[in-house]
């Protein structure tokens, strides 16, 4: 009996984690849908073990195919001009919708009180501070503690240096070209746990939240999905159109990748699938290996719009008004902070506690936020997923290096 695709079975799990998460919720005793949670975290960690190694056996392949600095650099300008593109895109959905929908007045939601703790530390994200997080004292250190920036900036120098030192590097090449294949039938087998976790996650996010919290803050969560289809399905869309890339074609090739992210609220879930997925779409396979992975410490578009989004959202509650030169001086904050806090836990929040310090909002107004930060989270992942698919597809085109024919299944595998 031939199971169902992926797809269906991660939708399977998130209907049953739901159900479970309602019958069960947390109790002073007994079983409760938390419980589940051990299965998220088992998958989590097994997709956290091979991260490391699939992008750096992909990058440095991928690289050492460019060929020298010029090449890397060249593509490497491309790709950040448009991940800043669809940053300050992203930053201005967020405000417009905030601004038309006007959530934080239109709920009126009581005020937490002064001195309320959210667990966010405020950093100051400080140029200096951003230099010293992507630039690696240790690649070993970098791959234990998955630093995907950390491991990207290593692989750039080795896989410049591979393609440079001719036949030595081939074998090289060789090897980690075998490895990368290793590493995607290990992802294989991972995968099929995938329904378990997502299963897990949501089990868990409903047992402690309950279905109570969604109806409180539903307008909230309209607002600010509602943001997140317009990026996806409109603005996401016309870049393509722009560009010449079928879109739709796209998000049906990557639609798994989204559900898994946005089931597990985890954009680094579905890395891998969204690697093959792209190359079973058409974009070659070293611009897949150069974008993708700088994809994901700079170009999260669900996060960015949730920046400008919350931050917007917390001022209208405490009826602080935002001038539009205020509001154009948050966005312009945060294009440039955001940038710095790849892999920091709760790294929106934590921008936005540091962006709210400058327009003297209280701290304590993120406690309005934290109670669904997992429900919204789950939307930010899936769209990052969907805007990195778009980034590469994008940087391949531009450099000639897009199929107009999708890759077959057999073709990848040979």
């Amino acid at each position: 009996m031939k199971l169902p695709n992926l797809t269906t079975r991660i939708f399977l799990g998130m209907v049953l984690g739901i159900l479970i998460g309602y019958l069960f919720p947390v109790t002073d005793s007994g079983f409760s849908g938390t419980d589940l949670n051990i299965l998220s975290k088992i998958f989590l960690r097994l997709i956290k073990m091979i991260i490391g190694p699939l992008v750096f056996a992909t990058l440095v392949v991928g690289i050492a195919k460019l060929g020298d600095f010029g090449t890397v650099g060249r593509i490497g300008l491309k790709t950040l001009a448009y991940f800043y593109f669809a940053t300050i895109l992203s930053l201005v959905v967020g405000l417009l919708v905030v601004n038309i929908m006007k959530p934080g007045e239109v709920m009126s939601l009581p005020l937490p009180p002064k001195g309320t703790d959210t667990g966010v530390e405020v950093q100051k994200l400080t140029f200096d501070n951003f230099i010293t997080h992507i630039v690696p004292t240790s690649f070993i250190d970098a791959m234990a503690t998955n630093e995907i920036l950390q491991i990207v900036i290593f692989s750039i120098f080795f896989g410049i240096a591979v393609g440079s030192i001719g036949d030595y590097g081939k074998v090289l090449i060789k090897a980690l070209d075998a490895l990368s294949h290793a590493m995607f039938k290990v992802t294989s087998y991972v995968m099929s746990f995938a329904p378990f976790g997502v299963l897990g996650a949501i089990a868990a996010v409903v047992a402690q939240q309950g279905l109570g919290i969604l109806a409180g803050y539903a307008y909230l969560i309209l607002c600010f999905f509602g943001g997140l289809l317009f990026f996806i399905f409109v603005v996401l869309s016309v870049i393509c159109l722009v560009v010449g890339i079928p879109y739709v074609a796209l998000l049906r090739e990557v639609r798994s990748a989204i559900v898994l992210s946005f089931s597990t609220a985890s954009s680094e879930a579905s890395f891998p699938q969204t690697i093959e997925a792209l190359r079973r779409f058409g974009c070659s396979e070293r611009i897949i290996s150069f974008v993708l992975p700088l994809g994901y410490s700079f170009n999260l578009d669900g996060s960015m719009l949730y920046m400008t989004f919350a931050t917007a959202f917390i001022a209208q509650a405490y009826h602080v008004p935002l001038s539009i030169e205020q509001q154009i001086t948050m966005m312009l904050t945060l294009m440039i902070t955001s940038k710095g806090i790849a892999g920091v836990p709760r790294a929106s929040l934590v921008v936005i506690a540091g962006t709210m310090s400058l327009f003297n909002l209280p701290i304590e107004g993120l406690a309005l936020l934290l109670g669904i930060d997992q429900v919204l989270d789950m939307g930010r992942s899936a769209t990052s997923v969907a805007g990195n698919a778009v980034a590469t597809c994008v940087v391949a085109k531009w450099e000639g290096e897009f199929r107009t024919e999708p890759v077959k299944t057999e073709e990848i595998a040979a």
